[in-house]
């Protein structure tokens, strides 16, 4: 029970900040590479890069393009957490 609570708890050194909004940072050895997603908002928004800084551009062209999609569908943003 104890492991399943930490797997559910996010790591705050493993977050990505940008406009408000909140990134994972999580790495795959099978893949080599980093991903995340945006936290907190209902949607799923992906990201991944090489290394730590692609993954930081990444997140931050993610949320510019999750922002962009919702004005031009008329859908009020959803803030995560800060």
């Amino acid at each position: 029970m104890e492991e399943m609570k930490s797997r559910n708890r996010i790591n705050m050194d493993r977050l990505l900040h940008y406009k408000g909004y909140v990134g994972s940072v999580d790495y795959s050895a099978e893949d080599g590479c980093y991903y995340g997603k945006i936290e907190g908002i209902r949607g799923l928004v992906n990201y991944e890069g090489d290394n730590l800084e692609e993954l930081k551009a990444a997140f931050e062209e993610s949320v510019d393009d999750y922002l962009d999609f919702c004005v031009e569908n008329g859908v009020e943003p959803q803030k995560g957490y800060e």
